[in-house]
């Protein structure tokens, strides 16, 4: 699986980089038609201090894409997020080809 990881008005982390292509690789290894994921890293300005640090991830699978972004007070808790909801919609998508 191909990992793209793009920042918009953030600095690049190496860090982040390396949690979310674990939690990536975990989902790949259980849904193995992951071909490849597109990952953004962007700063909202919001007066809500739990919200702001937005991570989205686009993962290209044969059939129609899955996407999901989640806002959250860290980057870490972003990536938490939204490795929880493609994790979910994955899940959805097996179980609907599994019963036809």
């Amino acid at each position: 699986m191909t990992i793209n990881f793009e920042y918009h008005e953030v600095t690049a982390s190496p860090r982040l980089e390396a949690l979310l292509t674990e939690r990536l690789n975990k989902l790949e290894s259980k849904y193995d038609s992951i071909v490849s994921a597109d990952v953004y890293f962007k700063k909202e300005n919001s007066s809500n201090p739990e919200k702001g640090k937005i991570c989205s991830v686009r993962l290209s699978v044969p059939g129609s894409n899955i996407f999901a972004e989640t806002s959250a007070a860290s980057f870490e808790a972003s990536v938490a997020k939204v490795s929880t909801e493609l994790r979910t919609q994955l899940q959805k998508r097996k179980d609907k080809l599994q019963a036809h």
